[in-house]
């Protein structure tokens, strides 16, 4: 699934799982569809950084197992693709939201 967020100042797409993690941190239910109203954006985007702070290294969505034939028992498990934590791929919607309070913008998402 994408989620694309939508403000009056900008949108974004975003992987499923990593999107329902970062409504979750802002204190959402992580449901899509959904909205925040513009008056809730600025204490959702101080729950998104503070949930951040503990959960930012979180890899999200997990990368895939890799085959048994691609494993050996000497090497440590190294993912076939490169991990990307949840605090980097909260950075585009930190800057939506930022762009949406400064506009006084409510947020919608949507499944794309």
């Amino acid at each position: 699934m994408i989620v694309s967020f939508i403000t009056g100042n900008g949108h974004l797409q975003m992987h499923g799982e990593a999107a329902v993690a970062m409504l979750r941190l802002m204190g959402h239910s992580g449901t899509v569809p959904g909205a925040i109203l513009a008056a809730d954006l600025r204490p959702a985007l101080a729950a998104l950084r503070k949930g951040l702070e503990t959960s930012g290294d979180a890899i999200v969505p997990p990368p895939p197992p890799r085959p048994a034939s691609e494993q050996e028992e000497d090497e440590p498990h190294k993912p076939s693709i490169e991990a990307v934590r949840l605090r980097t791929r909260a950075v585009p919607l930190i800057d939506l939201l930022e762009r949406a309070i400064a506009g006084g913008s409510d947020l919608m998402w949507e499944r794309a």
